[in-house]
């Protein structure tokens, strides 16, 4: 008895040993060998390209309306016929519509996440006339900026082409 108890003992060390401390500590030099950027959190001085960002004014490609709260992730569990919902789009219109914007399915609902950082190209270009006007800048030069910030999916078949708002932004504040 007192064998198999030092038998159980010593295989749980070995294996809180491999598993508990090799293997993080291996995942993790990894990780910081290989992807460095992500995995010390995509971070640039102006947030996270993997969180949404809140973005004010018209001088400023739109996102989501998620928030820029990340522990706040998920969906609302609104379903498509709850008036909350409804009054929510109706609400997220109007605000468009007063800044000149064309509300487009990605700026009206928030995404599965709740901190999506990417729109789609058609809501990016749907921005541009009226950020082009704020700024001063032509829809040229604004279409090209967003033109040059269309990813394509993921591996080249998974997922639609994006746009990340942050990148996309970080880009226009250093136009003149």
């Amino acid at each position: 008895m007192l064998l198999d108890l030092r038998r159980a003992v010593t295989v749980s060390i070995i294996f809180f040993i491999m598993l508990g401390l090799a293997y993080p500590l291996a995942e993790t030099g990894i990780g910081q060998a290989l992807f460095n950027h992500q995995a010390n959190g995509s971070l640039t001085p102006l947030g996270s390209t993997r969180i949404g960002q809140n973005w004010t004014g018209p001088q400023w490609f739109q996102g989501r309306p998620d928030g820029d709260d990340p522990n706040a992730t998920g969906g609302s569990n609104l379903g498509p016929r709850s008036k909350d919902l409804l009054d929510k789009y109706k609400e997220r219109i109007d605000g468009l519509e007063k800044q000149g914007l064309t509300p487009h399915q990605d700026l009206v609902s928030a995404s599965g996440s709740g901190v999506d950082p990417d729109i789609s190209p058609a809501a990016a270009y749907a921005q541009v006339p009226v950020v082009a006007k704020a700024r001063g800048l032509s829809d040229d030069q604004l279409r090209a900026l967003v033109e040059r910030h269309v990813e394509g999916p993921q591996w080249g078949f998974l997922g639609a082409p994006h746009v990340n708002v942050l990148e996309l932004n970080k880009e226009l504040a250093t136009l003149r």
